[in-house]
């Protein structure tokens, strides 16, 4: 039985640094194929068919798109698309253009609980074989405006890598006064799940 994922056997369909770096501390071997989907056209198609949409649902479709699309080039592995989705109440939002959007979507958030879905899906010669949604519920302080400007300025660019505007495992931790669910899912991959399922296939250690 193999001790770690051969390189050869799992393709990240992401380009998510928190992803890679999740997956190689965990032991994972793995290339990496960034997908080339349109998020928003697919995003906006699943509400235009179904206004009432769960979140969870679409951060699933998502995921099994962006795996789906590297498995149709790339047959031989086992292909792992994922996707993390925002919720507050019935409003979803997106990761954030500029430092500007961030102040906004930050002061949208402040004082509120916001729901995270982290979806990942596994594919196998162009289709989708395993489907897995987690979901965390986070609710932030009610920070300053002082506090929110020095943020920003700390956090600088990377506040735009994560939906949300930030990162849970650096500075972002600080705008948090209760947080529910899994840590890995929070990241934007339900690690524990993903291991569980390549365990089951025998492609890493038992």
């Amino acid at each position: 039985m193999p001790t770690t994922a051969s390189a050869q056997q799992i393709v990240l369909a992401s380009g998510s640094r928190a992803r890679r770096e999740m997956l190689a501390a965990a032991g994972v071997h793995f290339t990496v194929q960034a997908a080339d989907v349109d998020e928003l056209a697919i995003r906006a198609r699943l509400m235009k068919d179904d206004a009432s949409i769960a979140p969870k649902r679409i951060a699933e479709v998502l995921a099994a798109a962006k795996a789906e699309d590297v498995s149709a080039k790339r047959r031989e592995p086992l292909v792992m698309g994922a996707d993390q989705v925002l919720a507050l109440g019935d409003e979803l939002l997106s990761k954030a253009p500029s430092v500007e959007a961030a102040r906004a979507t930050l002061r949208r958030l402040r004082g509120l609980t916001h729901e995270l879905h982290s979806a990942v899906a596994f594919a196998e010669n162009g289709s989708v074989t395993w489907v897995h949604v987690a979901t965390a519920r986070l609710t932030m302080r009610d920070f300053s405006d002082a506090f929110l400007d020095d943020y920003l300025t700390r956090a600088g660019d990377r506040v735009g890598q994560s939906v949300g505007a930030y990162e849970l495992e650096g500075l972002g931790v600080q705008l948090f006064e209760r947080i529910e669910g899994d840590y890995f899912t929070i990241l934007g991959l339900p690690l524990l799940a993903v291991l569980g399922e390549l365990r089951t296939r025998g492609i890493i250690a038992t």
